[in-house]
């Protein structure tokens, strides 16, 4: 299963990514694919030709999991 991460690093832009599986506690690397913003749009300090990005844990600040579009679609019954 893919995870799509929101990955907020120190002093630049959060980037999205694909991640095969969610990032351990001993890990000291965030490994993903696709990298771009929220909206969709490139990530400007990464080449278009980039799939793969590396990001060391020191860097990031926290990460946010994104829901999935399964997940998007479960009816929630919150009163507005």
């Amino acid at each position: 299963m893919t995870f799509q991460i929101q990955v907020h690093i120190s002093g630049d832009d959060p980037v999205v990514l694909d991640v095969d599986e969610l990032p351990n506690t001993n890990d000291q690397w965030i490994i993903g694919t696709n990298p771009r913003r929220r909206d969709q749009k490139e990530v400007s300090y990464i080449l278009r030709e980039v799939n793969q990005v590396m990001f060391p844990i020191t860097r990031v600040n926290f990460i946010q999991i994104l829901p999935s579009e399964q997940e998007e679609d479960i009816p929630t019954f919150v009163r507005e």
